[in-house]
């Protein structure tokens, strides 16, 4: 039977860890990776281990028929691949807080979408939701300091990556109807990790950079970066994927994609206390309005809920 209260620690625990992959995969990134190939080990190592889980629980679930790979293709390339790769460049030039809260407009994009080309009805709320998001964007960018205070490569990344994650959340809504979601997830890194191994060619990766001992903001600590690697592989994709599915058994995913949506307040807090990222208090306030337009944008759809895979805000950032 459906456990409300284990749904939500299942989806409250995801967006915790989701959270604090962004200052890990900050350290990364700001260690050397370039985050082509950090978004590939994390793909390939999600995709490695999802698949082990699955031969070992449930083997029959990674059957596949050709009439599902080009969904799972276009799913994994634009929904996974390329919805981390260009989180990983925004957070490279913006507090990750506010990353998360350019690319968590998806839950918009997604309204504006089903409304516009499948011409599903949608509640007004939408108009709201769209109103606050942008008047909010308008906050966290603070555009009347001379054209904004933010990179505009970093925003235009984070905004390219929302409009990814909403092609993730319409996509995987397709793919659930027929597929189970935690297998659905699998095969998305999978198509994800042969995309970047193609685009960016293991040959030209020189492995001897994982052992480059790196700060991590604590103190004096050093660490390998393989060791922030295998906690963005395990920690950040693998764990909080597998708890944000489980908590789809407990939760409808609209109610799940609305707790989640607490990942960019602790994706800040996170950043402020480990690498010193403080936002000013008009971003503070932007992201808040945001917050409450994306709410109202993932109820804005009248016939069903946006969103039927476990990534937020309603993952990749994340």
């Amino acid at each position: 039977m459906p456990r409300p209260v284990l749904g939500h620690a299942a989806t409250v625990a995801a967006a915790g860890l989701f959270a604090v992959n962004g200052t890990v995969s900050t350290l990364a990134l700001q260690a050397g990776l370039p985050p082509t190939r950090l978004t590939a080990l994390r793909c390939v190592g999600a995709a490695v281990g999802l698949l082990a889980v699955l031969a070992v629980t449930s083997p029959r679930s990674l059957r596949l028929s050709w009439r599902e790979v080009p969904l799972l293709a276009a799913f994994g390339v634009v929904g996974v691949a390329l919805t981390q790769f260009l989180y990983y460049v925004a957070i490279g030039r913006l507090p990750v807080g506010i990353a998360l809260v350019f690319e968590m407009t998806a839950p918009v994009f997604i309204a504006l979408h089903v409304w516009l080309v499948r011409g599903e009805r949608v509640r007004g709320r939408l108009w709201a939701a769209l109103l606050l998001s942008l008047s909010g964007l308008v906050l966290v960018a603070e555009i009347w300091r001379g054209g904004g205070s933010l990179d505009p490569l970093g925003v235009a990344a984070a905004l390219g990556a929302a409009l990814c994650l909403a092609a993730y959340f319409l996509l995987g809504e397709r793919g659930t109807t027929t597929r189970d979601p935690l297998a659905l997830t699998c095969w998305s890194f999978v198509a994800a990790g042969l995309f970047w191994s193609i685009a960016a060619p293991w040959s030209d990766f020189d492995a001897a950079l994982l052992g480059t001992s790196v700060p991590v903001s604590i103190g004096s600590l050093r660490l390998p970066l393989w060791v922030l690697v295998g906690w963005i592989v395990v920690l950040g994709a693998i764990v909080p994927f597998c708890l944000s599915v489980a908590a789809l058994r407990h939760l409808p995913p609209t109610t799940a994609g609305l707790v989640a949506t607490v990942e960019p307040v602790f994706a800040s807090v996170v950043a402020w206390l480990w690498v010193e990222q403080v936002l000013s208090g008009w971003q503070v306030l932007g992201g808040a309005v945001v917050l409450v337009g994306i709410g109202l944008a993932q109820t804005a759809r009248a016939p069903a809920a946006p969103a039927s895979v476990p990534e937020t805000p309603a993952p990749l950032s994340s």
